[in-house]
């Protein structure tokens, strides 16, 4: 495994700043922004695709740092019901694609996006309970007549190009937990992956080290943020709590570094995990963590992570060895079945 970071938080930094400071505190891998959510600040894949000499001049940045690059980041709507917005996320999100593909790295990290609930809607709509059944038909539409023809297409587009579809599972989005991940997988095909973040499935109760093994062989990417969960007031309301320019009160949850909100033997476990699930790839630091700031977070971040991260392949268990040779020696129903063996 690896150790590397999504640079967005570093939006006030100019980009080889950036990667300077990533190598020197010994980080082998950055996770770069280039269009949505996740901004244009260091990157803008419509631009670079565009201009010959601009596109050089970030390539030769990248390669002068010594770093790789872990995935391209383009967290978007492209099921978004107002047909002018849903346009422009694809184009941003195939020019990541084409992005990716010219830099020689093989992941984007996105969201799957919220259609709306019927063709008339503007408003994306993400659905949580069924009850009282008008969901049942919301969800026939936004899975049958858009998420899963969407990206059939888009999967089938980023494959011709070399590059996996690694979707963030995410509360407010269709995709927003294993299983919706493994739906939209089973019908659109295997180059759909998740990018598992833990952070969001915490807070809602998702077991982690569990469900990376529900995902074995589906994760293609990993992004390093933990939850502190506040247990008196998601006692209060549960997780299903409005926060935020409508409802002031209290999340009942917080993002943290790696272990400052499930603690080490969390994180262990979840590592443990994506070994044994065959994941090798980068666990990329997303910081968000309001109680440090942008620089102090992220080499934080690292020293908890580089303590803990396999480094090597695992072992190929030399030392059952010596256990299969008492067995034979010492153990009589050992010794009888050689007994037997040499009479046969």
């Amino acid at each position: 495994m690896k150790i590397g970071c999504l640079i967005n938080v570093f939006c006030e930094t100019p980009f080889a700043d950036v990667l300077s400071f990533c190598k020197t505190i010994g980080l082998e891998m950055v996770e770069i922004g280039c269009g949505a959510i996740p901004g244009l600040h260091h990157c803008d894949a419509e631009a670079l695709l565009k201009d010959d000499e601009a596109f050089k001049t970030f390539k030769s940045t990248v390669e002068r740092s010594g770093l790789g690059i872990s995935a391209f980041a383009c967290h978007a709507n492209p099921v978004h019901p107002v047909k002018e917005i849903a346009e422009r996320f694809d184009r941003i999100m195939r020019s990541g694609v084409l992005l990716a593909e010219k830099m020689g790295v093989d992941t984007l990290v996105t969201f799957s996006g919220a259609p709306a609930d019927c063709p008339e809607s503007t408003r994306p709509n993400w659905v949580t309970h069924v009850f009282p059944y008008d969901g049942i038909a919301t969800l026939d539409y936004q899975w049958n007549k858009c998420l899963i023809p969407y990206w059939r297409d888009f999967s089938k587009f980023a494959k011709q190009h070399g590059v996996r579809i690694a979707i963030e599972m995410h509360p407010g989005w269709a995709v927003s937990d294993p299983e919706s991940l493994i739906c939209l997988r089973e019908n659109c095909g295997d180059n759909i992956g998740a990018n598992f973040d833990p952070s969001h499935l915490i807070w809602h109760g998702v077991d982690c080290p569990t469900a990376i093994r529900k995902l074995k062989g589906m994760i293609y990417h990993f992004h390093a943020k933990d939850t502190l969960v506040d247990e008196e007031e998601m006692g209060k309301n549960g997780f299903f709590t409005h926060s935020g320019p409508i409802c002031e009160g209290p999340r009942p949850f917080q993002f943290k570094i790696p272990t400052y909100g499930t603690g080490d033997l969390y994180w262990k476990k979840m590592l443990t995990a994506l070994r044994e699930s065959g994941y090798d790839g980068t666990l990329s630091i997303e910081h968000e963590d309001t109680e440090f700031g942008q620089f102090d977070g992220v080499i934080r971040a690292y020293e908890i992570l580089h303590s803990m991260i396999y480094r090597e392949p695992a072992a190929h268990c030399a030392w059952k060895a010596s256990i299969k040779d008492y067995q034979s020696t010492f153990l009589p129903e050992y010794l009888a079945a050689q007994k037997e063996a040499k009479h046969v």
